[in-house]
């Protein structure tokens, strides 16, 4: 597969392979808005998914029929408690009768719960992750940010599995050997800046094949990963520089804070998944309009296909 470098083209992938090789099965963990069933009927439409919805089996219905999709279509779960709405849905999964684990109207502490119950959930014995993927207009291809929502303050280990996990989900996506900037506010290692040492420590483990798949550079700042110009003038040379695909973040704050900016202040589609469980899952939040839903539900389907 070439390197998807939109995500309308990540659409278009996702419907090839289940029309090869067959619909994935979504289960959505309190599915009682209106706006995730247009996107979960916008993804059944599109011949990516089939889906069971768990909840409020009343509140369900009435949503579906404000979306204009029919209960038919559909397979409905009644479950009106929202603190086991995450586990009948994640169990759905990890019983193998559905593929991906989405997040609905419930809050996120019970959606995770869900995930990472040790009887039920899909825990995976690897540190699990969360990334975002941007298409912004002028960039030429998808930007992979991780980790800015799940993980907060993660230490070497972590990092490098944070990095593979982000890498394994850009490979799904056709990027076939992706280049990763771990970032830092300097390109110069320092020794009274933590997480510039981590990052030449990730790029050293990349070069001793510890972490696979992919180039790996650092420590970076952001102009010199993304900008050939900015790392010219600073005379950096690596295949990374000015060209990354994948941006491994310090921490959450410096992470959400980018990938926010990046929604917020450029023209752009954005949608996010978490990776490194035994099951692509969906977080989104529910703010998020039904297209980023809808996108994360195509890269879920990817993912699937590709694991």
């Amino acid at each position: 597969m070439e390197q998807i470098r939109s995500l309308s083209q990540m659409v278009e992938e996702a419907k090839k392979l289940c029309a090869s090789k067959g619909k994935k099965r979504i289960s959505v963990a309190m599915a009682e808005d209106a706006g995730l069933i247009a996107a979960v009927e916008e993804a059944r439409k599109a011949g990516l998914i089939e889906a069971t919805l768990v909840g409020n089996a009343d509140k369900v219905k009435a949503c579906i029929a404000e979306a204009g999709a029919k209960e038919g279509d559909y397979t409905i779960i009644d479950e009106k408690s929202e603190a086991e709405c995450g586990i009948v849905a994640v169990t759905e999964v990890s019983s193998k009768r559905a593929d991906i684990y989405m997040k609905g109207q419930l809050h996120t502490d019970h959606f995770l719960r869900g995930m990472l119950n040790k009887e039920v959930g899909l825990r995976s014995g690897k540190v699990i992750s969360h990334c975002y993927f941007h298409e912004i207009e002028g960039y030429g291809k998808i930007l992979f940010i991780s980790d800015a929502a799940f993980n907060t303050y993660p230490d070497l280990k972590q990092k490098a599995d944070i990095l593979q996990n982000t890498v394994n989900f850009a490979r799904a996506l056709g990027v076939e050997c992706p280049k990763v900037a771990c970032l830092a506010a300097v390109e110069v290692v320092n020794p009274n800046m933590p997480c510039t040492l981590d990052a030449e420590a990730l790029a050293l483990m990349n070069q001793r094949g510890e972490i696979g798949n992919c180039v790996v550079a650092g420590p970076l700042a952001l102009d010199n990963a993304i900008n050939e110009e900015a790392a010219r003038i600073k005379k950096i040379t690596s295949p990374v520089a000015g060209n990354a695909d994948v941006l491994i973040v310090p921490n959450i704050d410096a992470g959400n804070m980018l990938a926010k900016s990046i929604v917020y202040f450029s023209k752009n589609e954005t949608a996010g998944i978490i990776v490194g469980a035994s099951a692509p899952v969906i977080l989104t939040s529910r703010a998020d309009s039904p297209r980023a839903k809808m996108l994360s539900i195509a890269a879920g389907v990817m993912m699937s296909h590709n694991s």
